[in-house]
């Protein structure tokens, strides 16, 4: 199965309106399901007049204005890029679902805590946490194992991997048919582009997008897995990239 990457980069979002954002869409059985990049691990997904927030945060965008209210929330983690409560409080309403690790969930005091590998289904879209962590061997361990969720979201019968801050783990062997997925790719945080493109072997995706990069140049992952000669020429017509606008403190 051919790996398309899609070279997206965040735009700058201070007071933007939720249609400043790129998006794609993507067809499923019961409609389109659109996927709006907000800025740096942040996403918004709309599906079957739902819609799901992954790690909102405010510095990415304005929660408190120009955002839809949330049906369901997912946090991958309880760092201070991808865990604002301010931000969740804006967007919770009646009849929001919170699914979150362990950890978040002490600090919200409420939601849906799934540890990894643990599923469930919160109106018709199926959520598999899966693990996400830094491997061993380094310095400084910023996400344990065992502690923090990736999610793959399931939309009737579309798969969505949103790998939260990790490494190219060996449980991504596991991952199977995968249409789109969400890789990070900063270290010392997550992966480098080399790291990436180990994890997309081993995930095969069909359409796969960097994100959580900072000030990681997304071009070096274009060089290292298309011959220059091939994405020049135009070879890979659902290739695009943008150049990054936005600089931040990652985590």
């Amino acid at each position: 199965m051919k790996v398309f990457l899609m070279m997206l980069a965040a735009v700058c979002m201070l007071s933007a309106a939720a249609n400043d954002f790129t998006n794609d869409t993507f067809s499923t059985k019961s409609g389109p399901l659109t996927i709006t990049f907000v800025g740096h691990g942040t996403l918004m997904l709309g599906w079957q007049k739902l819609v799901v927030h992954v790690d909102p945060v405010g510095r990415y965008a304005d929660y408190s204005a120009v955002m839809p209210k949330a049906d369901l929330i997912l946090i991958t983690h309880e760092h201070s890029d991808h865990l604002d409560k301010d931000a969740i409080g804006h967007i919770v309403k009646q009849g929001t679902v919170i699914v979150a690790n362990d950890a978040v969930v002490r600090q919200l005091g409420g939601g849906s805590a799934l540890s990894n590998g643990a599923v469930t289904n919160i109106r018709g879209i199926m959520i598999e946490a899966v693990p996400a962590y830094n491997l061993p061997g380094k310095p400084i361990t910023f996400h344990p194992k065992g502690r923090d969720n990736g999610y793959v979201l399931t939309f009737d019968g579309l798969r969505v991997y949103i790998a939260g801050d990790t490494e190219d783990i060996p449980e991504m062997k596991a991952l199977k048919n995968i249409d789109v997925a969400f890789l990070p790719m900063n270290q010392p945080y997550t992966m480098t582009p080399k790291q990436v493109l180990n994890a997309l072997r081993m995930i095969r995706p069909k359409t796969a997008y960097p994100y959580h990069f900072g000030n990681t140049d997304t071009k070096k992952l274009l060089d290292i897995a298309v011959p220059r000669s091939l994405y020049a020429a135009g070879g890979w017509s659902r290739t695009a990239y943008r150049r990054h606008h936005r600089r931040h403190r990652e985590q």
